[in-house]
């Protein structure tokens, strides 16, 4: 049996030295939504929670504002980004117009291990729900998509599809209005099936079907606002 191994699979500033641990932190904060969108993020607090200087501190929040994670407000500090109605429906468009082609090219390319390893993230997603970490598995939802791209070898499209998740991410941190917008219970599990098979077009219909469950399940009409403080949130 394939075991599944997590690992940080969004896109990840290129940092190294003292501000790698909390940016690797913060940035996992975010996608499993303990970190909500509009959240202030003062770099007094995050020194105090992290035993780290300010500098530390100001250079992290930078490289998570080069992957839009992290909004950097002039005279007003650093917040966690907080997308739009706008720009969330642009995002699930461009989801919707190459993920299901994606999902096409990997059916033609999935081999035995790929399905394994598909299935170990599926099997981690549904303990991580058991377990009641519904955020880990909203973040492992994402990666499954991300994985699909990466099978499917096309670097460059990967690539937009890994920042359209992770975008992702933070538009349902906002605007879901149930669990199951995280992703309908037997969706993942019916696309490994035409994977399994090699059924392309199965595969690119269900991608299709898949997105716009998600998008249903997002009240784009209301944001919430964030609370808690960070060391409730960060070390609690």
């Amino acid at each position: 049996m394939t075991r599944f191994v997590d690992k940080p699979d969004f896109i990840q500033p290129a940092v190294n030295g003292p501000s790698a641990h909390l940016v690797a932190s913060l940035s996992q904060a975010i996608h499993e939504h303990r970190l909500l969108p509009g959240t202030k993020l003062g770099e007094d607090e995050l020194s105090e929670i992290y035993n780290v200087s300010r500098t530390v501190v100001r250079s992290a929040l930078q490289a998570l504002s080069h992957v839009e994670l992290v909004e950097l407000k002039r005279n007003r500090g650093a917040f966690v980004s907080q997308p739009t109605v706008r720009e969330a429906r642009e995002v699930f468009e461009a989801r919707a117009l190459l993920e299901p082609r994606t999902a096409h090219s990997a059916a033609e390319r999935m081999t035995p291990e790929d399905v394994a390893r598909l299935e170990a993230h599926i099997a981690a997603e549904h303990e991580a729900l058991a377990q009641g970490e519904v955020g880990k598995a909203l973040r492992l939802s994402g990666h499954f998509h991300i994985e699909i791209s990466r099978i499917a070898d096309q670097s460059t499209i990967a690539g937009f599809i890994e920042r359209l998740v992770a975008r992702s991410s933070l538009i349902i941190a906002l605007y879901w209005k149930r669990q199951s917008a995280l992703c309908e219970k037997h969706a993942h599990h019916a696309l490994v099936d035409a994977f399994r098979r090699g059924y392309g077009q199965d595969a690119e219909e269900l991608m299709k079907s898949h997105l716009l469950d998600i998008v249903s399940g997002l009240d784009l009409s209301e944001t919430p606002k964030p609370t808690g403080s960070l060391k409730e949130i960060l070390k609690g």
